[in-house]
């Protein structure tokens, strides 16, 4: 996508990744609980879209791919939401992927 495209949306787009990152724990979603609070998010104009979630006291990351007819969820573990804000901020750094 063009950048002058993605300086109009509205929500955070993730920074180049470094060439050092440290790689996140994927793992593909299941269901833990019964209501999960989206906290923020990147743009979803690109075919990979990120949310910052919490639920049951805990933080975690949803990984959204789609293409090729198909969307696939991932979330990374579960943690305690200082551990998840750090590695959200990382994430959007691009030093975590």
């Amino acid at each position: 996508m063009p950048l002058d495209e993605l300086d109009r949306c509205n929500s955070p787009h993730l920074s180049p990744v470094s060439e050092t990152f440290v790689p996140i724990d994927w793992a593909v979603a299941t269901p833990r609980a019964d209501r999960v609070r989206v906290r923020a998010h990147t743009c979803d104009c690109l075919p990979v879209a990120y949310e910052l979630c919490q639920a049951a006291g805990l933080m975690f990351i949803r990984r959204t791919s789609r293409g090729e007819g198909a969307t696939v969820v991932h979330e990374s573990p579960w943690q305690r939401v200082c551990e998840v804000e750090e590695l959200w901020r990382r994430l959007l750094e691009g030093t975590a992927r």
